[in-house]
């Protein structure tokens, strides 16, 4: 599949820029700890204004919980908070009469079933809408949740958390006085880049508002503009490793009167330190953002796989009996012996094996097998440790419906039926799909042959096989 236009940075690091796995084997402590009568909001409250030596890793939810529904939805937040986050960031917007509603785009034709901007459409005409399952698209399935109002999100977010306001200091006052209605003020986290002087008014006028102030290269001297009084935290933006804000000299600075926050979506939020890389080993990722720049703070779109880290320092762990091969590493023997490829060279920009024609992408630190067409083919091998029952997963992507189909042949059997691929709802954002096709295997070694249909549609990526055994 073609990969989607990605914030690539203006001086891409060198390839070893991460430091040594032993510096982010372990992640700092969590400090979930209750005190009498907390809420999880308290914690989260208590957590984030200590900035001490062995304050724990925070988590905030991009866009609330999207791989469980819709990105921005009140269901979304609910499940951000459910699944392990302390924080949820949602975007906000105001309506044609005034009243704050989560919205990422200007325009609604993303994530809903209608079109329009947001600034032209009344409440009541936003309420007539749908929104559209995970991360959106005109061919993401319409759900039955609704655009909340910024009122919905606060009260529902009481007890459970905090709530990064993102896009919302332009709109402040009308933010504010929804979390003065809503008696949520300690829950919600204004942010921006705007002058010291314009933060200070706000927060002398607004007493008790949370505040992060974010920092790139261009602003880095506005963090000394605070004097004493700084914020509790700051957002850091760097795509390069060189830039001034990525110096551990700088994060440190920061981190000696609060908490220090990354992004680590997409690539040029971090440079290239993602949540996707972090599956892959986390020195590439959250660990380093950890080790080397000090975050207590990690903002991602995969929040349980974080939380798995935080607690376990195991980010994706392999299930008890299965067996993971990335898509990348198909079987040895070149074209017609261990992959057809209709396409010649590697049509991606990904680490695809010299002299060969698997078309390989880097999807903001996933390395997948890309450009999929029909009538092509790869194979896989595959150690199952004890005889039983399995069945093939796989870890997909792909903004369309239909995405494409797949079939499976063990050892040189006829290939089994066709297996849909799901619409994901983005090309970086990534699934683990059943078969459904479960097979008896031997212990030992065995060969996995994929073959796309060739009469269907085909655009999707691979990320990595997974053969688990079936539960009775």
């Amino acid at each position: 599949a073609k990969p989607p236009p990605t914030a690539t940075p203006a001086n891409p690091p060198p390839p070893n820029n991460s430091p040594p796995r032993t510096d982010a084997a372990a992640p700092a402590p969590r400090t979930d700890s209750a005190g009498p009568g907390e809420t999880p909001a308290d914690r989260a409250l208590r957590a984030f204004l200590d900035h001490g030596p062995r304050a724990g890793v925070m988590i905030a939810a991009h866009r609330g919980q999207w791989r469980r529904a819709p990105e921005n939805s009140l269901a979304a937040v609910r499940a951000g908070f459910a699944d392990g986050a302390e924080i949820v960031e949602v975007d906000v917007r105001l309506t044609k009469d005034g009243v704050p509603v989560l919205m990422h785009d200007e325009r609604v034709d993303r994530t809903t079933d209608g079109t329009g901007r947001v600034a032209d459409l009344t409440l009541a005409q936003l309420r007539g809408l749908r929104l559209r399952a995970g991360l959106g698209g005109r061919q993401a399935a319409v759900t039955g949740e609704r655009v909340p109002t910024l009122a919905e999100v606060m009260g529902a977010a009481r007890t459970l958390g905090l709530v990064n306001l993102d896009q919302a200091w332009k709109d402040r006052e009308a933010v504010w006085r929804v979390l003065e209605q809503t008696g949520t003020v300690r829950n919600g986290l204004f942010k921006s880049r705007a002058p010291a002087t314009e933060v200070r008014a706000f927060l002398d006028r607004h007493r008790g508002a949370l505040y992060m102030h974010l920092v790139d290269d261009a602003n880095a001297a506005s963090v000394g503009d605070f004097g004493q009084n700084r914020p509790p935290a700051f957002e850091v933006v760097f795509d390069d490793v060189r830039d001034k804000v990525a110096a551990p000299a700088f994060a440190e600075g920061l981190r000696a009167t609060g908490r220090v926050w990354f992004n680590t979506m997409r690539n040029g939020y971090a440079a290239r330190f993602t949540d996707e890389a972090s599956l892959i080993d986390p020195a590439r990722g959250w660990g380093a953002l950890i080790a080397r720049h000090k975050a207590t703070i990690l903002q991602t779109d995969n929040v349980r796989t974080l939380k798995s880290y935080l607690t376990t320092g195991a980010p994706d762990p392999v299930p008890a009996g299965a067996v993971r091969v990335q898509a990348e590493n198909y079987a040895p023997g070149g074209e017609g012996r261990a992959y057809h490829d209709i396409d010649p060279g590697n049509r991606g920009d990904g680490p695809g094996r010299r002299g060969e024609n698997v078309d390989v992408c880097d999807h903001d630190g996933a390395v997948v097998v890309c450009w999929m067409r029909g009538s092509e083919w790869l194979t896989y091998g595959f150690d199952v440790p004890k005889a039983g029952r399995y069945t093939l997963k796989a870890r997909v992507s792909s903004p369309y419906s239909p995405a494409g189909t797949y079939r499976i042949a063990f050892d040189r059997a006829g290939p089994g039926r066709p297996v849909p691929v799901a619409n994901t709802t983005a090309h970086h954002a990534f699934d683990l799909q059943d078969s459904r096709d479960p097979r008896e295997l031997a212990a030992g070694h065995h060969h996995v042959l994929l073959s796309l249909d060739a009469g269907a549609f085909q655009n999707w990526n691979l990320d990595y096989l997974q053969l688990e055994p079936v539960r009775p």
